[in-house]
């Protein structure tokens, strides 16, 4: 019901009408209320593997919409933001971290490591695109950033921090707040090819994570889903957790926003 609302606001007539035949029949008024009732009244708090049952049913409806109004002529990318109770403006309540998605992204990811001696041939042997210390800070600066994750070894922060100016603005520069500084190169290479997300709250305390493309169906959708959002709700401050956020929204990258009900989580 939430998706067909939002098609008066396409202004493409064939992309509404190809929307509204892939929905169906029409949804009932609620049809999350029978999963959500008790956790909306806030009388009843359900048990971890109820609320995990809960949680996917629900989200198996809402990705059925979302993949309903992806009718573009391409394998369009599916998001979940996540518009969390906190001011993000103050230092405290800075949100961000990472997590590991079950079925990745569905994308290449290029790692950069900026590292020396045998730390530099173990990034190598895991299949680190990039792998330098003062000649890649070089190529940085020149102008290549052809990569989408950036790692380094705590010897070589000194000769990348000439980069910084460069890196700094696009997210990309290393930082032991987010785990980008490592000793074990391998397995950190490994993880960020595997599918290892970066997440952090903007200014409006909104979070927003790729969880993949529609094609690949509903199931490994939800599952890429529920990590997020566990990991996004759990790196809250401490006072946070446990409450609920302001509002979850699942879309594709040219369908409407499909809220969820987000007392489940």
């Amino acid at each position: 019901r939430t998706c067909r609302r939002r098609l008066v606001f396409l202004s493409n007539k064939s992309m509404r009408a190809a929307c509204l035949r892939a929905l169906g029949p029409a949804l009932p008024r609620q049809p999350f209320a029978a999963l959500s009732s008790a956790a909306r009244r806030g009388r009843k708090k359900l048990d971890p593997a109820a609320a995990r049952v809960a949680q996917e049913a629900h989200l198996q409806e809402a990705l059925r919409l979302v993949r309903a109004c992806a009718v573009r002529g391409y394998d369009e990318g599916v998001s979940v933001d996540v518009h969390l109770n906190v001011d993000a403006k103050r230092t405290e309540e800075r949100v961000r971290g990472q997590v590991m998605l079950p079925h990745g992204q569905g994308k290449t990811v290029r790692v950069a490591v900026f590292a020396r001696g045998a730390d530099a041939d173990a990034a190598r042997a895991a299949g680190a695109d990039l792998v330098g210390a003062e000649e890649l800070v070089a190529e940085v600066l020149a102008g290549r950033l052809d990569f989408e994750r950036v790692l380094a070894t705590p010897d070589a922060l000194p000769a990348l921090a000439k980069a910084a100016r460069v890196l700094g603005p696009k997210g990309l520069m290393p930082n032991p707040k987010r785990g980008t500084v490592v000793t074990e190169v391998a397995a950190a290479v490994q993880q960020a090819k595997a599918g290892q997300v970066e997440f952090r709250a903007q200014n409006q305390g909104v979070v927003m994570v790729g969880l993949g493309k529609v094609s690949f169906g509903a199931d490994r959708l939800a599952d890429n889903a529920i990590a997020a959002l566990a990991a996004v709700l759990g790196a809250r401050p401490d006072r946070f957790r446990g409450k609920p956020v302001h509002r979850i929204t699942l879309s594709s990258t040219n369908g409407p926003g499909i809220d969820l009900d987000h007392h489940l989580w």
